[in-house]
């Protein structure tokens, strides 16, 4: 019996596997800083700052603020500004009101499409799972704008392409926290773990958590990534995109449950 027939829920990752980024992070702050009229670090140095201040901001305040009951705005104005701040030695350095101006560029611009584009499989299949009496269910690591804003200006509406979302900005837990997961299943009237399935893109964040629930777990490699080989040694499925996962789920029997990875892989 094909794993469809036996399952109520799908749960689905975000950014890289139903939409992806166009460019990269630093491209869109160079972008702003040029339009104040200021100079930028190079398109990569910039990334590689950001990334940094992201994860120390995520350490500090994680779920954009929530637990420390910082504004999300205010969260992502800290951010961006450490994001500069940490290439001031090489002379990018603005002061407020300049800085106002750059932060206001970004913070708008991310509310928007203009920097997603949605994968040609994503709403085929999320309708798909719909016609099939299946709960859809987002979960991810944003805050309230992907919920609100970001998804609905991409053409995935609540509703259409999915029934409910679980985002940790909101909820105040983040993958790869297990009881995101189990809000999830709870979100969709109790399922049992077994009769759900998590489709994500990270070993840590999506595969091996939604296991450890007790829930199915598919990996997607859209990207052909260096780590999906050791994914697939470690027993989980792992394909290369949502065409391909719809036929998975129509013609294979539920997988064995197998030793649980451990993964130090940082997502």
């Amino acid at each position: 019996m094909a794993l469809l027939s036996r399952l109520r829920l799908v749960t689905v990752d975000v950014t890289g596997t139903l939409i992806a980024y166009r460019g990269q992070l630093g491209d869109y702050y160079c972008t702003a800083a040029r339009s104040a009229g200021m100079p930028c670090p190079g398109y990569a140095r910039m990334h590689r700052s950001f990334n940094a201040a992201y994860a120390e901001m995520a350490r500090r305040h994680p779920c954009f603020g929530h637990a420390s009951r910082m504004p999300a705005v205010d969260w992502w104005k800290t951010c961006v500004r450490d994001s500069f701040a940490r290439v001031r030695s090489a002379g990018y350095e603005y002061d407020d009101g300049t800085f106002e101006q750059i932060f206001r560029r970004i913070y708008s611009v991310f509310g928007t499409p203009a920097p997603y584009s949605v994968f040609p499989d994503a709403r085929r299949f999320l309708r798909w799972l719909r016609t099939e009496k299946v709960t859809v269910g987002i979960i991810s690591n944003a805050d309230h704008r992907y919920r609100d804003v970001v998804l609905p200006a991409l053409g995935l509406n609540q509703g259409s392409e999915w029934d409910f979302g679980v985002f940790s900005g909101v909820v105040g837990v983040e993958k790869p926290d297990r009881r995101i997961y189990e809000m999830a299943l709870e979100a969709a009237g109790g399922v049992a773990p077994e009769e759900a399935l998590h489709v994500g893109d990270s070993m840590s964040k999506d595969y091996a958590p939604a296991r450890a629930v007790g829930m199915h777990a598919l990996l997607l490699d859209r990207f052909r990534t260096a780590d999906a080989e050791r994914w697939r040694r470690s027993g989980a499925p792992v394909l290369p995109d949502l065409v391909s996962a719809q036929h998975w789920l129509t013609t294979r029997d539920p997988p064995p449950t197998v030793e649980e990875p451990r993964t130090d892989e940082r997502d």
